[in-house]
């Protein structure tokens, strides 16, 4: 979401907390509401999975110190008497980002903000001088820059300053932590702060923490870092896409005649699963709605049976599979397997 979609969303509302609120009450409150919306509780509720990404979104801006910082400041210049329309142009006026391309660069007002600062591109001033203006928060003029509109903003005498450079770090996660999501502690070349990895990354991934890169000159915006993850495998659980998978095991006479079993939840909960007679081992049964809930879409679970073999049988288990040997005799299970292979 960008910062200039920002202006229309109350996030604190969304969660139910007010705009003073700790990270602690944000963190209790985004439990609570997933808990509430998460799919097991709701299946098939088209609101409820809308909500919880909403609630998502809501709870990846507010928990991030600094994002919740830029956050409150654009609120506070939107709701302080500078009104921004939510596109470029029409009826509602300028558009906020048509506002600033004009006065930074005159380059038709299409200047593009990321979510770590100023303008993308060497030489635009940082978000913090911009919210300055408008009474917002940062006050980013101070401390040998020129007050005003003056000061290193191209058009009013003075060359831009370079942008900082981007930057890479890598990061591990367990597969529980890159599944649901978690906030991560890094130290990077000497500076550490807290991100949130959003619910769904997989090995190898990329992300772009934007303005955690270097510095740049003069107080002109600092570069990005990109960060890639690692995920640590599961014996358990497998990601694809947005669906998780897992390895069922069932018994000889549940493949055979059919069962209804559990199968465990990553949330920890379980949910219950019909085999049908005659099942395969190999065969794979999708229960819609249980795989991982991203800000994107809700996957599936994906349930592969694999048939257990019992290592030894006795007495009367071991004379029944006699008696299924005798009268299962006319059924070859390699029939046509030589013609194929000569093929």
């Amino acid at each position: 979401m960008s910062q200039q979609e920002w202006l229309n969303q109350d996030f604190y509302k969304i969660l139910g907390v007010s705009s003073d609120a700790s990270a602690e009450e944000i963190k209790k409150a985004y439990r609570k509401k997933a808990r509430k919306l998460h799919p097991d509780r709701n299946p098939g509720d088209k609101a409820a999975e809308e909500e919880l990404k909403q609630v998502s979104e809501a709870y990846g801006v507010l928990n991030n110190a600094e994002q919740r910082k830029q956050y409150d400041a654009i609120r506070a210049m939107g709701a302080g008497g500078a009104r921004f329309a939510a596109g470029a142009g029409g009826a509602g006026g300028a558009g906020f980002e048509d506002i600033f391309g004009s006065m930074f660069g005159g380059q038709g007002g299409n200047v593009r903000f990321g979510a770590g600062g100023g303008p993308q591109g060497a030489g635009g001033p940082d978000l913090e001088d911009l919210l300055a203006m408008f009474g917002g928060g940062g006050g980013g003029f101070a401390g040998g820059r020129s007050a005003g509109f003056g000061g290193g903003f191209p058009g009013a005498g003075h060359s831009p300053h370079a942008g900082g450079e981007n930057i890479s770090a890598r990061t591990r996660l367990s597969f529980r932590d890159a599944a649901l999501g978690t906030e991560v502690r890094l130290t990077v070349e000497g500076r550490t702060f807290t991100t949130r990895i959003p619910a769904g990354v997989h090995d190898g991934q990329r992300i772009r923490l934007r303005g955690k890169g270097r510095p740049g000159n003069g107080g002109s915006p600092a570069g990005d870092l990109m960060l890639t993850v690692e995920v640590a495998d599961h014996p358990v659980w497998s990601m694809d896409g947005a669906n998780l998978r897992i390895t069922l095991p069932v018994s000889f006479d549940e493949a055979v005649l059919g069962a209804t079993v559990e199968v465990p939840l990553l949330d920890g909960g379980s949910v219950k699963v019909k085999v049908p007679a005659g099942s395969r081992s190999g065969s794979t049964l999708r229960v819609r709605g249980r795989g991982l809930v991203t800000a994107k879409k809700t996957g599936d679970l994906l349930v592969t049976l694999d048939i257990a073999v019992p290592s030894h049988v006795s007495g009367k288990a071991k004379k029944a599979v006699h008696d299924l040997r005798e009268a299962l005799a006319d059924e070859d299970p390699r029939a046509g397997l030589a013609d194929a292979a000569a093929q």
